[in-house]
């Protein structure tokens, strides 16, 4: 991973006039915003991911970091294959219970391709999909809270950051 390749593609009448580079990390990012996109899915598998993605929130609140998580959170569970003109894309997610896997994992690969070759110019070969887990009801409280303290945090990113008042 983050190694970059030439496309191909031309660049709205660029052609013969350089290259553009599009690394393997923007695929993934891309793809893994675009599988998120997706009602009731989650990145990574299910309880490993929200504990996962609550420790994020939580390191990114005390370091000053982005607490919404950077790059590693949108492409956990996200692997890429990319050529020059051409992208593979293969994801691990988890699904919430009672919805049907079938029609959800084709929703998912729709909205991928769709992103990556709308924003890349690749045409996107395959996206296989692994679905790892299967979401609870008991199991959202803890999304519910990773929830909870990114908003938090996102609130105190936003006060001024001057001395503390007296009292």
């Amino acid at each position: 991973m983050g190694e970059q390749r030439s496309t191909a593609r031309s660049d709205g009448g660029a052609e013969g006039r350089g290259a553009t580079n599009i690394s393997d990390a923007v695929v993934s990012k891309i793809a893994g915003v675009a599988a998120q996109e997706v009602e009731k899915v989650q990145m990574g598998g299910g309880t490993a991911a929200a504990v996962g993605g609550f420790l994020t929130s939580v390191t990114g609140a005390v370091t000053g970091g982005n607490p919404t998580g950077g790059g590693a959170s949108l492409t956990s569970g996200v692997s890429v294959e990319v050529g020059q003109e051409e992208a593979a894309v293969d994801l691990t997610v988890a699904v919430e219970y009672g919805v049907p896997i079938p029609q959800t994992t084709q929703a998912i690969r729709d909205n991928v391709i769709n992103r990556v070759e709308s924003l890349t110019g690749l045409r996107v070969t395959e996206v296989n999909i692994t679905v790892s887990d299967v979401q609870f009801p008991e199991e959202r409280p803890q999304l519910g809270r990773q929830q909870e303290v990114e908003r938090q945090a996102q609130e105190q990113e936003r006060r001024p950051q001057g001395p503390a008042p007296r009292t």
